[in-house]
């Protein structure tokens, strides 16, 4: 890989980029989801959870966070009756985690609305073009630079 320029315009800096495009696009994403009375760690996880029940712990590898912090976000989304844990009855030290019917209601409002949203966002690529941008944004490592944040 070249190295990066020391100076140069801020869009030469590729880790800028995403970071600035990062937050305007996080932006749009949660105003999308304002009509949803989600947050964007709720709403992904109830789209993890909407293809079908899965332990606790595989949940947090899923969506890349501590399980303590998924713990936070199973307590709103259990409090407001779209997700349930209950005990794994093979392993009662294990939880499995479920969307409920209400979450799932929520999951149809939190698709409309990213759907919306990606139109906007995306409006000038073509599929090849998102196909492309999802396969190299899977290849940003992202995880340890995650962990660090969270044990600061």
């Amino acid at each position: 890989m070249a190295a990066a320029q020391v100076n140069g315009a801020p869009t030469d800096r590729l880790g800028f980029l995403l970071a600035w495009r990062g937050e305007a696009t996080s932006a749009r994403i949660r105003g999308a989801l304002a009509v949803t009375g989600l947050h964007p760690r709720q709403a992904m996880t109830l789209m993890h959870l909407g293809t079908g029940p899965v332990s606790q712990r595989e949940l947090a590898d899923m969506l890349e966070v501590d399980p303590s912090q998924l713990v936070a976000i199973l307590n709103e989304l259990e409090g407001d009756g779209l997700a349930e844990r209950r005990r794994d009855p093979s392993d009662r030290r294990r939880h499995i985690v479920e969307i409920t019917e209400a979450g799932a209601k929520a999951l149809q409002g939190v698709h409309s609305a990213l759907n919306e949203a990606e139109r906007e966002l995306f409006a000038a690529f073509s599929e090849r073009d998102l196909a492309s941008l999802r396969a190299m944004l899977e290849r940003v490592e992202v995880a340890s630079v995650q962990r660090e944040c969270t044990e600061a």
